[in-house]
């Protein structure tokens, strides 16, 4: 009998829906996607929709309802914060109290009343704890038949930090530290005082450390962070203001780093470089310590890893060298997103479904490709309905002609089958272009991303060529690992004298400067079977040019979530310095389209599909 359970992560932020169909994952995606407002925590409507009716499912067939958290337990840490700050933090309270008052402190009552208004009959629902829908969907779809799991995030209803055994179809947690101990806060604290937006910037700030010294990370371990040889830790919360108010930090952590904080798209200066070095190497440091302690506490040799700390890909590069780990897998949809994969894995396990993917040596998130898909059909009705010029061609021409521009040096928009699941663009929702180009970082931040001028890039390599171009000790097939650039694309270079910060930018360390950090690391993703369209473009431009990278960075711009439709990727084509968009079995060219207008009402020109 067919087991199907929904799973739903909503209200605080990137809200997304998952259907697991006996025990495998089959469809999953956040709804912001849909909504087109980046980070929607709202009820994911447009999302359920998709996962239903991509398994041509509707609300009967469900076996189970699955929320990501336990509302009342996070509703009773709420209120105990609340009172232990008061009389400070009044006007945090009176501005969040309503909100818990209503949907959020009745989020099961709230699910059913959003799947079947009126009162019509819902599935059972119900709720696993936050660190739990982490740990599973960290475990279940891991290739482990067993394995220590670690949890790190800001907080969930009461834990920060979880260590789990996973054994089959079993999660047991086995130690935890709880809120306000917190190291993602930490990390986030540090994201708000650099001028970056909590929740959203923390990658920002991983992308900064690099440009910095990491002068700070003394004083950081002595007043902020007292951590102990195995990892647990515990804050000096007399430095931090998210006790007590809707900031993270104030006067006090102001006059321990010599001054106010940065104000968002303030300049950025040697402190703030500084700073984001230095909490990075804390952050890495302590995650590697717990990493340790999860795989003496287990016996296990293999670890996983989730929570919104788990997308600090240089840490997790630490963890795969320095822990002892033997192997690693870290959940793709890392953050809240993923809570409603984990909870629909948790419920379906506990229910007596089995994983049949084990014994396979491959995970079962099928290349987190649980988005939407576009046939031809329907990107050729989308692109008529918009006026767009562009010729057909069968997939292999498609990626030798892709391949020629942008060995040509053309930036390329990649529009190819399902879409993925979480933050990461892994080569179906991408902007390609050529690593080799020195000049490529600052032309795709500045001119298509629209974005801050010291962000890195993403090298995409065939997995059978990686070791040629990357010191990795394992596949990286989510984006998830950065490892140095190997010594056989290093080049020898000189750093001209008093250079620092933004400097360090202009000078080539590699020969694939695009995707080579300053500290000549980069942010690897492993491509294997699991992505055949853009394999077979890596393949047509080794074949070219003799490399087998591209640069491989998200279909949107800066404040937009990443493409769904094929019209949304058409005017983000349009919008942008994008030479070229391959989509579907099209090809267009930005010279032969006809003058875009911008029109506010473009978004109607979607199908309700």
């Amino acid at each position: 009998m067919t087991h199907l359970t929904l799973g739903l992560s909503a209200f605080y932020h990137d809200s997304a829906a998952a259907v697991v169909l006996d025990g495998v994952p089959v469809a999953a995606a956040q709804q912001e996607r849909f909504s087109r407002r980046k980070h929607d925590p709202s009820f994911p409507a447009q999302a359920v929709e998709y996962c239903l009716s991509a398994v041509g499912a509707e609300l009967g067939d469900l076996s189970a309802v699955a929320y990501y958290e336990d509302p009342a337990l996070k509703f009773r840490r709420v209120m105990t914060t609340f009172g232990a700050a008061a009389p400070h933090g009044l006007a945090s309270f009176q501005e969040s109290f309503p909100a818990w008052l209503g949907g959020k402190r009745n989020a099961v009552r709230t699910v059913r009343e959003h799947l079947a208004p009126g009162g019509r009959p819902v599935p059972p629902v119900v709720t696993t704890e936050h660190h739990e829908s982490h740990a599973a969907s960290a475990f279940y779809p891991s290739p482990f038949p067993s394995g220590a799991v670690l949890c790190v995030d800001g907080v969930g209803e009461w834990a920060t930090t979880t260590l789990w055994h996973g054994r089959d179809t079993r999660l047991r947690k086995i130690a935890e530290l709880r809120f306000p101990h917190s190291l993602g806060l930490l990390y986030s604290a540090f994201t708000y005082f650099c001028g970056f937006k909590v929740d959203s910037g923390e990658y920002k700030l991983m992308g900064l450390a690099p440009y910095g010294t990491p002068r700070f990370a003394p004083l950081i371990r002595e007043r902020l962070i007292d951590v102990k040889p195995d990892g647990t830790f515990r804050l000096n919360l007399r430095y931090f203001e998210y006790l007590r108010g809707r900031v993270m930090t104030g006067a006090a952590f102001e006059r321990l780093f010599g001054g106010p904080r940065r104000l968002p798209e303030g300049p950025l200066t040697e402190r703030e470089f500084d700073l984001a070095a230095s909490i990075q190497l804390v952050t890495e440091d302590v995650m590697v310590r717990l990493a340790r302690t999860a795989l003496e506490l287990t016996g296990e040799r293999r670890l996983c890893l989730a929570g919104g700390v788990a997308l600090n890909c240089v840490a997790n590069g630490r963890i795969a060298e320095r822990s002892g780990v033997e192997e690693l897998w870290v959940q793709p949809a890392a953050g809240d997103a993923g809570g409603a994969l984990g909870t629909a894995l948790a419920v379906a396990h506990a229910q007596g479904v089995p994983r049949p993917h084990l014994g396979r040596g491959r995970d079962a998130m099928s290349g987190a490709l649980l988005g939407p898909e576009y046939d031809d059909e329907r990107i050729e009705a989308g692109l008529d309905r918009l006026g767009a010029r562009y010729r057909r061609l069968e997939p292999e021409e498609l990626a030798r002609t892709v391949a020629a521009a942008l060995a040509d040096g053309k930036i390329t928009g990649w529009f190819q089958g399902r879409m993925e699941f979480g933050p990461r663009a892994l080569g179906s929702r991408s902007i390609l272009a050529d690593p080799r180009d020195p000049g490529m970082q600052s032309e795709l931040n500045l001119r298509t991303k629209f974005r801050e001028s010291f962000r890195p890039f993403a090298p995409a390599v065939l997995a059978e060529d990686a070791k040629d171009y990357f010191e990795l000790s394992q596949d990286s097939p989510y984006m998830l690992l950065v490892s140095r650039v190997s010594a056989a694309q290093r080049l020898d270079h000189e750093v001209p004298p008093g250079a620092t910060g933004l400097d360090l930018l202009r000078v080539p360390r590699s020969t694939i400067p695009a995707v080579t950090h300053i500290d000549g690391t980069a942010r690897v993703q492993t491509v294997g079977p699991d992505h055949p369209h853009l394999r077979r473009v890596l393949q047509a431009f080794k074949q070219r040019t003799g490399c087998p990278v591209l640069v491989n960075t998200s279909f949107n711009v800066r404040g937009e979530p990443i493409v769904n439709a094929p019209e949304e990727a058409y005017t983000c084509f349009m919008r942008t310095n994008i030479d070229a968009l391959a989509i579907g079995g099209f090809l267009l060219l930005k010279e032969e389209q006809p003058p875009w207008r911008e029109d506010a009402d473009w978004r109607s020109h979607i199908p309700a599909d």
